[in-house]
């Protein structure tokens, strides 16, 4: 038996990182293995249940720490109330420690308040507080605002852009001078003209020097820790190449003549533009990981902050982190459900969307199951709190997303272990060649020695795999977006261009996502005097079908007459008088209960079903006028794409939380063969597992919450 924790991570700016943090965890008496992450920031670490304690974690976390890298460590006040005594206190520490994840925790009886460190990565503040009210005490306050989390990120990404400014600033006119002679002789001839040379060169020295010794701070700080504690990484290579530059050109430019003649260069442009260019690809690369998190948030969002909460002395508006098990819940029309449950009382139609896929909100009624964060539509009603917190169908989607995000495909792990030995083999060269040099080369043989192993130094400092990918990804994320395409992670072009298999959702991808009139043919009037019969009986409808209907009408600007004794009959249709005739639309058991012959209509009513489209007849008079579907109708250029796509050698599959029959239907207008329907949202991430399995690369397709774990298993 293991168990698992997940450590946030800070400091891991490239995969030699990665590959250093793994191998000092995996290191680690009981731990069975490890997985860190680059875009995620965090280990995910899985460790004997007999060595797994509060003792052993922090023994991971000086792991981590002797390795240059600080872990993610949070604390939390919570109070409590409800203790009495001494074993009340005994109690909450033992339910606040036997979270995985919980560091420790002290409770004061006094005080009524809980002091507990933990790690964010593997147990929420939400989940602690949880379990004090699973314990049975009453937790009270928030945790940190998302507000203040965010001002923390836009505040270390600020200051990230601030030393790129400062750096680029000193840099270009620093090129200009130093470079731009040998690019432009004119250039030279001028700088010549306004300056004598010495002039250039300590104005080079002057300008240098805040690039590398300011913007470039965190390189040296970062750099100087890994090689203390013995691990370099990316950092110390930035550190060695541009401080060496840097240190070599002060000493040529102050004391030439310890240098042989023709070797006492100025590298200062060097240093500087290794120290831009890095802080551009650390920009670009910060801006990429607050997508990737911001996309989380946007799952967490969905959750409503606060649930009425019927009790004994009436409704009472609690925070949705209070809501347990039992407790009955008032939903309002138009607010989104706290928490999952089962209705108790009322009816109403749900959009159910974010969990199912299905565009058509669904009937509730007393005993059928409601989800947290889908949205209650039309009714009131009142339904039974059954799964809280870390349970709710959302928690486990955010769970599924987050499990996908940090796992690593193969490519990106041979590129780990690859990295793992580039700077220590590239330091080994420098430092071989600095031996060669002073030993076989000539008088005098250390200045030789120095410039050449200076010279491996910044050939090898690592600007391409700093800035060369990060540039790739703004190039093409910038020409997606002009092509409607955006791309929330780098890694996913790649990935792009060796896709075998594209697996298409069908609501809101394939389809429009919203119901739709999608077809209409009339007998004995015109189209659109049987559209605006429908869209008058319909008027004041809730149901979906008649909002679909009437939009219709809406969009060719149809009058629509009053309609009076209008009466729903529920499962079968509606029917109202509209001057003077007694219309009636519904389907074909509602027809043959009014008496409606629907010969006419044989035909027509064929053809529809067989397109998965549920006919539906207006009648006027006791005699068929109409017959109508309401449908998702696909997006005008699905078949197409999926034609281009079988074009280029893709396999492509459409997989839905709909009914098969109409999934089929939908496949075949789009030229799909392979369809597979009535998936729930794990399902899905397991069908592309299921593909992955078979050795082929995934791309999904989807726009809806419940795609979410798909979209994070697959390889795009």
């Amino acid at each position: 038996m293991t168990q698992e924790i997940r450590i946030g991570i800070d400091g891991m700016t490239c995969a030699s990182c990665v590959a250093r943090v793994e191998r000092a965890i995996g290191s680690t008496p009981g731990v069975e293995s490890a997985e860190v992450n680059l875009a995620t920031g965090s280990a995910t670490v899985h460790i004997d249940q007999a060595h797994c304690d509060q003792a052993r974690i922090p023994e991971l976390l000086d792991v981590i720490r002797d390795a240059g890298y600080v872990p993610e460590v949070a604390s939390a006040e919570i109070g409590v109330q409800g203790m009495t005594c001494a074993s009340c206190v005994a109690r909450v520490e033992r339910a606040i420690n036997a979270l995985p994840g919980v560091l420790g925790a002290s409770v004061n009886l006094s005080s009524e308040r809980a002091q507990v460190e933990y790690l964010p990565s593997s147990v929420s503040r939400e989940r602690i507080v949880q379990a004090v009210r699973e314990a049975g005490y009453q937790p009270v306050e928030q945790s940190l605002s998302e507000e203040a989390e965010t001002a923390g990120r836009d505040q270390a990404l600020a200051a990230l852009r601030r030393d790129l400014v400062i750096a680029a600033a000193f840099t270009l006119p620093l090129a200009l001078i130093s470079m731009g002679p040998m690019l432009l002789p004119p250039l030279g001839d001028l700088l010549q003209r306004l300056a004598p040379e010495a002039f250039w060169r300590w104005a080079e020295l002057v300008l240098a020097t805040p690039v590398v010794l300011w913007a470039g701070r965190r390189f040296m700080r970062s750099g100087w820790s890994e090689l203390r504690h013995l691990a370099p990484g990316m950092n110390s290579l930035v550190m060695l190449g541009s401080s060496a530059a840097y240190l070599y050109s002060v000493i040529a430019l102050g004391a030439p003549g310890l240098f042989p003649e023709g070797t006492a260069h100025l590298y200062f442009e060097a240093a500087a533009v290794i120290v831009t260019l890095i802080l551009l690809g650390r920009n670009l690369e910060a801006l990429a990981k607050g997508r990737t998190s911001a996309a989380i948030r946007r799952l967490v969002r969905l959750q409503p902050k606060t649930a009425r909460v019927l009790r004994a002395g009436g409704e009472a508006e609690l925070p949705a982190d209070a809501v347990v098990p039992g407790d009955l819940i008032a939903v309002r029309p138009g607010e989104r459900i706290p928490v999952d449950g089962a209705v108790t009382e009322g009816s109403s139609r749900v959009d159910d969307s974010m969990s199912s896929g299905e565009p058509v909100p669904v009937q509730k009624r007393p005993g059928d199951e409601v989800i947290g964060g889908t949205i209650n539509q039309t009714g009131a009603f009142r339904d039974r709190a059954t799964r809280v917190g870390a349970d709710t169908v959302l928690a486990q989607i955010v769970r599924l997303v987050e499990n996908a995000q940090a796992g690593k495909p193969p490519i990106q792990q041979l590129a780990d272990r690859i990295a793992g030995v580039f700077v220590p083999v590239v330091m080994a060269v420098a430092l071989a060649t600095f031996g060669l040099w002073l030993w076989l080369g000539p008088a005098p043989s250390l200045n030789y020695a120095f410039v050449a192993g200076v010279s491996v130094l910044l050939i090898a400092c690592p600007c391409a795999m700093g800035l060369a990918a990060p540039t790739a990804i703004m190039v093409g994320t910038g020409r997606g977006a002009a092509m409607g395409v955006l791309f929330r992670r780098g890694a996913a072009m790649e990935g792009l261009a060796k896709v075998q298999q594209v697996v298409l959702d069908k609501t809101g991808t394939i389809t429009e996502g919203k119901p739709a009139l999608t077809d209409l043919i009339a007998y004995g009037m015109p189209d659109d005097q049987a559209l605006g019969l429908a869209a008058a009986v319909e008027r004041d409808s809730e149901h979906p079908i008649a909002a679909a209907i009437r939009q219709a009408a809406q969009d060719k600007d149809l009058a629509l007459p009053a309609a009076e004794e209008v009466e729903a009959v529920p499962g079968l249709g509606i029917q109202a008088r509209v001057g003077g005739q007694r219309l009636a639309i519904g389907n074909e058991p509602f027809m043959r209960r009014l008496g409606v012959s629907l010969e006419a209509a044989a035909d027509a009513a064929q053809r529809l079903s067989e397109a998965a489209r549920a006919p539906l007849y207006l009648a006027a008079d006791g005699v068929l006028a109409a017959v109508l579907a309401v449908a998702d109708p696909i997006k005008p250029g699905s078949r197409a794409a999926v034609s281009r796509m079988r074009e280029l050698g893709l396999a492509v599959t459409m997989l839905t939380g709909d009914a098969q029959r109409t999934a089929e239907a939908v496949a075949r207008q789009a030229g799909i063969d392979q369809v597979t329907a009535e998936v729930l949202p794990a399902d899905k991430a397991a069908r592309v597992q299921q593909l992955q399995a078979l050795g082929r690369r995934v791309a999904f397709v989807g726009d809806g919450i419940n795609d979410a774990p798909a979209l994070a298993q697959a390889d795009v």
